[in-house]
């Protein structure tokens, strides 16, 4: 013969019914509904974008280019992800519309050399996608 469990309901089990009696607990539980603002890039991206950044200032001081050379790394993050990084650097001689379309146009041209010399610096398996903004 099996014996089977009495089924009890949830209303001797609790003096008062609550609003969260009931629910299911994976929503009860969610941690994304206590948080008050969308979480940031994690710790690995702002290693990696540091890692970056350091490489790129290493990069710029030894260009035979007198355009790349005067730049500076202003700051590196991760847009949208960490396979993707938005690089923005700053001309540092007087910047005007010419500075920064010439500096932008090196950049270009360059950017399958910096990505080489990033990825010989970085340990990632894949070196991330770079996209220069220059102001």
């Amino acid at each position: 013969m099996s014996r089977r469990h009495k089924t009890c309901s949830v209303d001797g089990a609790a003096d008062e019914m609550g609003p969260e009696d009931g629910a299911d607990p994976k929503v009860f539980h969610d941690r994304r509904k206590w948080r008050e603002k969308p979480p940031g890039p994690g710790r690995k991206s702002l290693q990696l974008c540091g890692q970056v950044r350091d490489g790129l200032r290493a990069i710029f001081a030894c260009f035979s280019d007198e355009v790349l050379r005067e730049l500076t790394v202003v700051s590196v993050d991760p847009a949208p992800h960490a396979g993707r990084l938005m690089v923005t650097v700053a001309v540092l001689s007087p910047a005007d519309a010419t500075d920064r379309n010439a500096a932008t146009a090196h950049l270009v041209r360059a950017t399958g050399l910096i990505r080489r010399e990033i990825a010989s610096g970085v340990h990632r398996r894949n070196t991330p996608e770079m996209v220069f903004r220059v102001i």
